[in-house]
């Protein structure tokens, strides 16, 4: 997609969200994961076939592996690098996961031994693989918000001043019960967080005591037959076509709004138009029309049919 022209790609398809940003195991800079393996923190490994458990001090350590479900538990793929006497890391790029919630890895030793920590650690569980139980898996918990004073989605519940805690739960953590705790204001309860685009859905929950937003008037019907609210985070997009300056009049069309011919008129630039619009997360078609022509996105590559017979250029919005 590198010759693509519109700003969309800002990547927001993926936020980690932690305590501090730290976990036992992994820690979060920037736009990267760092696993972190402390040989310290470690006093037996298990043969991952036969089962057979080794003291720490008993082994000579040639590797160390991070495996996990993004990788498919390989015991080579992502080794690790030592980086002190007893520490190995590993650095991977958000880009190298999908938008799961949440994924379970280990620390794998000369390929074929799990490493058990220990000590007992609050995101440290259990969990079965092929028919076997394998302690000391870590949970890598990845959302697509996260809190920020800075962040594009503000959430405000007014009044429950003498509530004693308030909790944001909704789609973009998986309804999580306690992660995001709302601040309390004069008038009532906030939170901020940055979220990707898309639409989502939320609740309040007041002292255990689950809600809607009674001032968001865009709702839907849950399965307790009560409603959620809904919100439609928006990324500002900009659309240019370069060249034909000499075009009296450049209009934008697309699925964002059902193709209208007349609605959104392209501002001329010095190297051509250029039109910026707050799209939601996904697909969406659209079409330049200079002088009343139809044309595709020259220098965009991704197109599509639409069933219709049509070629249009694609724009993703993640």
């Amino acid at each position: 997609m590198s010759h693509i022209t519109f700003i969309v790609m800002a990547f927001l398809s993926l936020t980690v969200y932690g305590q501090k940003d730290t976990f036992k195991g992994y820690k979060i800079e920037g736009d990267s994961v760092v696993f972190t393996f402390d040989v310290r923190d470690y006093s037996k490994f298990t043969q991952e076939y036969t089962g057979q458990i080794l003291e720490f001090e008993d082994f000579d350590i040639e590797n160390v592996v991070v495996a996990g479900e993004f990788n498919l538990w390989s015991r080579d793929h992502w080794k690790m690098n030592k980086v002190a006497d007893h520490i190995y890391q590993l650095k991977k790029s958000i880009a190298d996961f999908t938008d799961a919630f949440s994924y379970e890895f280990k620390f794998v030793i000369n390929n074929a031994y799990w490493a058990e920590p220990s000590k007992r650690d609050p995101n440290i569980t259990k969990a079965i693989k092929n028919g076997k139980k394998l302690s000391g898996i870590y949970n890598l918990k990845m959302y697509t918000a996260h809190p920020s004073k800075d962040g594009n989605a503000h959430f405000k519940l007014q009044g429950y001043t003498k509530a004693k805690k308030v909790i944001l739960a909704g789609s973009f953590n998986k309804w999580h019960e306690s992660l995001f705790k709302m601040k309390k204001a004069s008038d009532g309860w906030e939170l901020t967080l940055q979220m990707k685009p898309d639409v989502y859905q939320y609740r309040f929950i007041v002292d255990g005591h689950w809600m809607e937003d009674p001032h968001n008037p865009n709702k839907t019907p849950n399965e307790y037959g009560e409603y959620n609210s809904v919100i439609d985070i928006k990324e500002y997009t900009a659309f240019k076509l370069r060249g034909y300056t000499n075009a009296k009049k450049v209009i934008l069309a697309g699925s964002f709004n059902d193709w209208n011919e007349h609605k959104y008129e392209m501002r001329k630039m010095d190297y051509g138009w250029k039109y910026v619009v707050p799209l939601s997360g996904g697909k969406h078609h659209y079409k330049f029309i200079v002088d009343g022509k139809w044309i595709t996105d020259p220098n965009n590559d991704v197109r599509e049919y639409d069933g219709k017979g049509n070629i249009n250029s694609v724009c993703m919005v993640k």
